[in-house]
């Protein structure tokens, strides 16, 4: 049997009536004509000790771009300062917006009046953006630390987001998320430090770290 006379994989798992895999062009969740009963917006949440939130969440916001999602990403530590690879990459990629609000790592700013203002501003922009429907996927990387600050009240990030409108998957990232944060979330995830280079005195690396 030659490889055209093989069925379909389609054909193998049902018919038309099923969408694994999907056809070449699908758009998934992102089209609203092919969402199914089991597409529901998602709050994620990434935390723990380890290495790997951020990059984690940016996998997931790879496979929504590829679906053809409407993406946005917020830094609320990192400055625009920072040539960080993944935004790099969404450029190259094209239809990911990226916003980076903060002035550096916070926790060495020499003015931390201004760091709030600046993840107070970042914040109120995600809330115009939620309250438009901008994006069907948001990464909001490292807000965990502004709340745990004090910068941006927990309250209101779970009223925004328990009350966000439309099809909107949202993913917060960072260390020591509030407790709120964990009971509003669908999904959960720690990551745990088992070892770190920065143990053997070996440096954060460019196209490891950043």
């Amino acid at each position: 049997m030659t490889a055209a006379d093989q069925p379909s994989q389609l054909a193998r798992h049902g018919g038309d009536d099923v969408d694994v895999p999907h056809r070449p062009g699908d758009q998934g969740s992102a089209e609203p004509k092919r969402r199914k009963p089991r597409d529901k917006p998602l709050v994620m949440v990434i935390t723990g000790q380890g290495k790997g939130k951020s990059t984690s969440a940016f996998g997931m916001l790879l496979r929504s771009w590829a679906r053809g999602y409407r993406c946005g990403v917020f830094q609320f530590v990192k400055s625009g300062k920072w040539k960080v690879g993944e935004a790099r990459a969404a450029q190259a990629l094209g239809g990911i917006d990226w916003e980076k609000m903060g002035d550096g790592w916070s926790w060495l700013s020499r003015d931390l009046d201004e760091s709030a203002d600046l993840a107070r501003e970042g914040w109120a922009e995600v809330k115009r953006a939620i309250a438009a429907e901008r994006y069907e996927f948001l990464l909001l990387d490292e807000i965990t630390y502004p709340i745990k600050w004090g910068w941006i009240e927990v309250d209101d990030v779970v009223a925004t987001l328990r009350d966000r409108p439309g099809f909107q998957h949202v993913v917060i990232t960072g260390r020591d998320a509030a407790p709120e944060l964990l009971e509003l979330a669908d999904l959960v995830s720690e990551v745990t430090k088992v070892k770190h280079p920065m143990d053997a005195g070996i440096r954060a690396q460019q196209g490891i770290e950043w």
